[in-house]
């Protein structure tokens, strides 16, 4: 291909064009393509000082102006200077947090060439970038500088494409300069070209221009002493000369293969990929899953981990079969082991960890014997069942670095610091099974005792820990806001308030909205709605429920049949495809329960109000109606968008008090018993078609109504009014999924739950065989395993069966959404359901899957044409991604608030439980308490003499000599007594369950 020519010539006022014109030679033939770019010369500054631009500018085919934001006196740097920032592209992408800090980084210009380059290289951070544009307070523009016919810049010949973008970035500051300028002779606004890129730099300054790398600008601002801190190591020169000071005296990591090398090992297949998942209990031994092996791949040592975090996408090589391992029988934490590294000096920390007395002698033999096994040695032959294969990890595909919450070590932090000084220090993180981060501030002292945010900026291979910044403080350690705070930023939870433009999209009614008459409208789609409000529909919840998302109603057909329905808030008429409010809604994925508030994945007035199906009412719904015979099969199903109108509001108490009590006969009440008859029976079906019945160690917490502080904590109690709404969920999940499909079935929303690996199970089924005479757990199908628990039965410990299905719901695999033409349809079956195909449909109010599920199922009744975001498989793919992380996310920070207040209850509050031993180790036990529902590991070296220890691997069992000096023997299953007690944990901050054996 050869360029002929570049061309530009105008083709009418405020227009022109740029023409490239190239020359293909194919079989001989010449073929001639010319392409074309148009440009302007009338797109705005978006300045406030600039007249001329205000004055030429005319309205768009709407009749609007563009809103102009660059304010017309900007913030001054400490030596006097009105400015306006052009960034670039490195800037954004390294240091967005500090873009978003309400301190600086006002009257921003981003080129559109550092958008589309932004977008290209993180969506993510693109994203947060669209939210400042959107943010008037900011004041950051977009300048589309690519359709400027000033500042378009061609690419010359032999010039790359980062050089002519560079060229195009530096265009557009000097451009502004020039431009502002020479229509504001009064008040010169300064262009500062903001660039950490050396080359850049310098042919910016030898063109004329302000340009400074991020430091130096922010050495320049009034308040430089409280944002140095902000700055990105890596963006740092001073600052990453410090961190890697330590050179050849530091810990040497493998060096990542290239790219190239990674992606041919992958074809070959002597590289494989997957998510490096870290042990819970050994932070220097993780796993990584291959579909290419049966067991997952072993990751032993600091080395082999080669500075992974967990949850990154790595690149594994296996290692010889003669270097594979068992698993690691040792109890190793990262804050014992490293406690007293100097965070300065690399060398000092090596010295420091060898010396510390803050391992035991008896642990410092077991980590021994770690290393050997990671470096290959023999230390006794391995038991060949247990071997898995080892591997290394040589690339990472993608990094899970986000948010990280954790508190300074008070070790790294010297009481000589003035405070004035920068000085590095380390951060323990919250999450005990990532390493420490090594951060540079000049308050230190000021942040010890505080929980803070520091993102990791980088990890060299000469540095043993990684490097960060700060971000911010987030308040006092168990202070219940800044805790609170901090789960919801480790489990990546958006807990901002909702932004004008979402809340634009409701109803400017807002709380005195009603539902329109649909007896007398014009409007189509309202008249397709079925009036159901003479139907005895009621709703039954948790205790002090709002956001009622679904409700029921039975009756008894003259044929002797029965009706039964399901009635779903029809949150779709709020929400319309495509709106900042879907937008936000499909971000969110979910609404995040804590103990004490709720993180809505919808505003509230949605939630509460307009969708909640309030009694005595009236409310759009989505209606599901069935009729079905004595045996709860069905005879007929419908699908409709509705009205209806509730006529109670049941806690799940209520309305069991109400169906047992003989007493009351009216119809309401009878309605309920029937809906409670058919449940029992579909709960049955179920179970005779092997749907498990597995179990989690749920607990809830009571709260002083006065006070909101935690008062106690009791096991959740069901009672078959819990059963009946459930059942009759999943009934209308599993209709509606049949509909959707039959309907789309390339991009129908589902929901699968793939059976478990047989490996999955083998340490569970061999404690079983080993601890408890010969019990087994099968595997064949979720009929056999759900006849397996139900055997698993001790008859003097009515726990036990509930502990076994505890563990065995560890060994599950996790259940995910999916658009239909991901999987053939033997793939979609949810194993725990025992079902063929499934959906989530009833809680459209908090799941945004449900949202989808509406619109699909709209779209197959013919109530309105579905968006083509729910009809392309590509964006669905993208839509059910985010959706499983974020439920994910979702159930993990409601433990954790769980965790946190479990804590709070038992704090000062020493007291004695029934405990069950559900791993052991070679220095320690890992004990479930029913009562509070949690697990806390219980050291060797509070139970007894560590070097009387012995641990049979193929018992389960450890023996010790106990603090009273008599040999004791505890294994897995046993049921013990412990002293539990909450405690702060001076290493990470965190307040946790300590547990004692008795």
């Amino acid at each position: 291909m050869t360029v002929v020519a570049n061309n530009r010539k105008r083709l009418s006022s405020g227009l022109s064009v740029t023409s490239k014109v190239f020359v293909r030679s194919r079989n001989g033939n010449a073929l001639k393509i010319v392409r074309e770019h148009y440009l302007r010369n009338d797109i705005p500054c978006y300045s406030h000082a600039c007249q001329k631009c205000q004055e030429i500018i005319k309205p768009d085919s709407n009749g609007e102006l563009p809103k102009f934001i660059l304010s017309p006196t900007p913030t001054k740097t400490s030596s006097g200077l009105s400015h306006y920032l052009v960034l670039d592209t490195n800037i954004i992408l390294h240091a967005i947090d500090l873009l978003e800090n309400i301190q600086c980084f006002y009257d921003v210009i981003i080129p559109q060439t550092v958008l589309e380059e932004v977008r290209n290289r993180s969506f993510p951070i693109y994203q947060r970038v669209r939210n400042l544009v959107k943010s008037e307070d900011k004041r950051f523009v977009v300048f589309h500088n690519e359709y400027n016919e000033a500042t378009y810049v061609n690419r010359e010949k032999n010039q790359s494409i980062n050089d002519r973008n560079d060229h195009a970035i530096r265009k557009v500051a000097s451009w502004y300069d020039n431009h502002l300028n020479d229509h504001n002779s009064t008040n010169k606004i300064n262009i500062i070209f903001i660039c950490n890129d050396v080359a850049n730099r310098t042919k910016a300054r030898q063109e004329g221009l302000d340009a400074r790398s991020l430091p130096e600008y922010i050495d320049d601002l009034p308040n430089a002493d409280d944002l140095r801190d902000l700055i990105p190591s890596d963006l740092s020169g001073q600052q990453q000369q410090s961190f890697e000071k330590g050179g050849e005296d530091e810990t040497s990591f493998p060096e990542y293969y290239s790219q190239a090398r990674i992606m041919a090992g992958i074809k070959n297949g002597t590289l494989y990929q997957g998510m490096l998942n870290i042990s819970s209990y050994n932070y220097l031994q993780g796993t990584v899953s291959v579909a290419a092996f049966k067991k997952p791949l072993l990751i032993i040592g600091s080395k082999n981990l080669n500075r992974a975090f967990n949850s990154d996408s790595v690149i594994v090589e296996l290692l010889p079969k003669d270097k594979w391992k068992e698993p690691s029988t040792t109890i190793i934490e990262e804050s014992a082991i490293g406690a007293n590294d100097n965070a300065g000096d690399e060398e000092e920390a090596e010295e420091s960890t060898t010396t510390a007395g803050v391992v035991s002698d008896k642990e410092r033999i077991l980590l021994a014997q770690e290393a050997m096994k990671a470096t290959g040695a023999k230390i006794g032959e391995g038991d060949e069942k247990r071997l898995q294969p080892t591997a290394k990890i040589v690339g990472i595909m993608r990094r899970s670095w986000r948010y990280y919450v954790g508190q300074i070590a008070p070790s790294s932090v010297s009481e000589q610091d003035t405070g004035h000084a920068t000085k590095s220090c380390f951060v323990i993180l919250m999450d005990k099974v990532l390493p420490k981060i090594r951060i540079r501030t000049r308050k230190a002292k000021e942040y010890l005792g505080k929980r803070i945010v520091v993102v990791v900026d980088s990890w060299p291979s000469n540095s043993r820990y990684p490097n960060g910044h700060f971000v911010r403080s987030l308040g006092e350690i168990e202070s219940a806001e800044a805790e609170t705070e901090a789960l919801l930023l480790e489990h990546d939870v958006e807990y901002r308030p909702f932004s004008k433009n979402v809340l634009d999209c409701l109803p400017k009614e807002g709380d005195n909205w009603v539902v329109p008459d649909i007896t007398n409208t014009d409007d189509p789609q309202l008249k397709k709605r079925v009036d159901l409000r003479d139907k005895l529909v009621c709703s039954i919840d948790p205790p002090s429920c709002v956001d009622i998302d679904d409700a029921l109603h039975a009756m008894k057909l003259p044929n002797g049949n029965y009706e039964v329905g399901v009635h779903i808030a029809d949150v779709t008429h709020f929400v319309k495809a495509n709106t900042a409010l879907d937008q936000e809604g499909a971000s969110r994925g979910t609404s995040v329960y804590l103990v004490d508030k709720r993180i809505d994945m919808l505003p509230m007035l949605l939630g509460t109000n307009l969708c909640s199906l309030k009694p005595f009412v009236d409310r759009f719904a989505f209606s599901v109606i069935w009729e079905v015979n004595e045996n709860a099969d069905i005879v007929n199903v419908k699908f409709m968008k509705s009205i209806i109108k509730s006529r109670f509001a049941f806690s799940y108490e209520q309305a069991q008090l109400r169906i047992d009590d003989p007493a009351q006969t009216d119809e309401l009440t009878e309605s309920m018993r029937i809906l409670l008859k058919l449940s029992k029976k579909l709960k049955q079906k179920r179970l005779d078609a092997g749907a498990l019945n597995l179990a989690s160690p749920e607990v809830k917490v009571h709260m002083d109504s006065e006070t909101s502080d935690p008062q106690e904590v009791e096991i959740k109690k069901l009672l078959e009014t819990n059963s009946l709404v459930e059942e009759f969920m999943l009934f209308a999940n599993i209709s509606v999924a049949r509909k959707i499909y039959d309907a789309y079935p390339q991009t129908a929303m589902l929901r699968r739950h793939a059976p478990p690996p047989a490996t999955n199970f083998e340490v569970l089924n061999d404690m079983l065989h080993v601890r408890k005479n010969g019990m087994s757990i099968s595997l064949e199908s979720s009929k056999a395993l759900a006849d397996s628990l139900d055997r698993c039965e001790d008859p003097n410990d009515p726990y036990f069966n509930t502990l076994v299905r505890i563990m065995s719901t560890r060994c599950m695999m996790a259940a995910e959404y999916f658009p239909a033409g991901s999987y053939g349809y033997p793939e979609f079956r949810h194993y725990g359901l025992a079902v063929d195909i499934y959906t989530h449909f009833t809680s459209p109010i908090r799941r945004y899957c449900d949202v989808v599920a509406h619109r699909q199922l709209a779209g197959a009744i013919g109530y309105e044409n579905l968006d083509l975001s729910h009809r392309d498989k590509q964006k669905m793919e993208m839509i059910v991604k985010n959706i499983n992380r974020r439920h994910r996310n979702a159930q993990f920070a409601g433990r954790s608030s769980i965790e946190y207040y479990v804590g709070q209850v038992m704090r000062n509050n020493e007291s004695e439980h029934e405990g069950y031993v559900i791993k052991c180790f070679n220095n320690g036990v890992v004990v479930l308490v029913p009562k509070f529902g949690i697990e806390g590991l219980i050291k060797l070296e509070t139970m007894g003499d560590v070097n009387s220890a012995n641990y049979d691997e193929d018992k389960y069992e450890l023996t010790f000599t106990d603090l009273n000096g008599k040999e004791r023997k505890v294994a897995v299953f046993d049921k013990v007594v412990v002293d539990v007690k909450s405690v702060k944990d001076d290493v990470s901050g965190k307040r946790k369950a300590q547990l004692m054996l008795k």
